[in-house]
């Protein structure tokens, strides 16, 4: 039935500030942090930014020796300044976020905009693979379930936990579209399911059978992979990547997998 779908305060030294995201030694803050899980799990954020937060909330806690409950301007600049040091303004910004969803919903206090925070704006072009080397790339990965998700994330566009996500049904053969679920967001789309592609993964299903994921883990090889219970690893994926890559030279800078780099020119500007 389902084949049909498929065919149709006080603060501590700056070196914490780089390296110590372990839980603080506290009982008080121990309960806040469960309380912050609780509402981080309740508000259907996406993992990783589940992840980023609770890490924020850590390494927050052990600079500030566990009492983050009543921070002021200048413990605050003090932190930030510190972190900016080491880490990113990616990072900057995520225990930022995470700050604000601690003292918003955890300690159910109004936030205080913090306006001493402010990235640099930038803006830039990412590198583009050709259709050529995208060629050389397919040709280059010898292993079936690697090159078929490689073909499948070009072809119809999308991120790499998007792919990882597909699952039989939500390939509408008849309709010729993909439902992709989940997507950034937490918003679900539809993108055009190309003949190629419908044949590759049809192909491809006929190997594995699986009767949910459209790309199975491959830790028991292809021949029992309809009996894993969870799809392709996404860090064997990017290290299955980075080798084709490497071996073929291709100096640009396209890891760990970002969307807009692998993806058609037509998907992309469907946006």
């Amino acid at each position: 039935m389902w084949c049909g779908n498929l065919f149709a305060i006080v603060s501590i030294p700056f070196r914490e500030v780089t390296v110590n995201t372990n839980m603080p030694d506290d009982p008080a803050f121990a309960r806040y942090y469960r309380k912050h899980q609780q509402h981080l799990k309740l508000k259907g954020l996406q993992p990783k930014t589940v992840e980023a937060y609770s890490r924020a909330i850590r390494r927050i806690g052990n600079y500030f020796g566990a009492r983050i409950d009543d921070l002021n301007s200048d413990q605050l600049l003090e932190y930030f300044t510190d972190l900016l040091e080491c880490h990113s303004w990616s990072t900057v910004k995520l225990d930022l976020y995470g700050l604000k969803f601690f003292y918003t919903h955890v300690l159910d206090k109004p936030w205080q905009e913090v306006k001493l925070v402010k990235p640099p704006k930038t803006s830039r072009i990412p590198d583009i693979l050709s259709v050529e080397e995208v060629h050389r790339l397919m040709a280059a990965t010898d292993r079936l379930s690697y090159k078929v998700f490689f073909f499948a994330l070009y072809s119809l566009g999308l991120r790499l936990g998007e792919g990882i996500r597909l699952t039989v049904a939500d390939i509408d053969a008849k309709a010729m579209r993909v439902h992709v679920r989940n997507a950034k967001g937490n918003k679900d789309r539809l993108v055009p399911l190309p003949v190629n592609t419908l044949h590759v993964l049809r192909n491809f299903w006929s190997v594995h059978r699986h009767p949910h994921f459209l790309f199975p883990s491959r830790k028991r090889g292809l021949k029992n992979a309809a009996l894993v219970d969870v799809p392709l690893d996404r860090g064997g994926i990017q290290c299955a990547m980075k080798a084709v890559v490497t071996d073929l030279g291709i100096k640009k800078n396209f890891m760990p997998f970002p969307a807009p780099q692998l993806r058609h020119p037509s998907a992309r500007s469907r946006g």
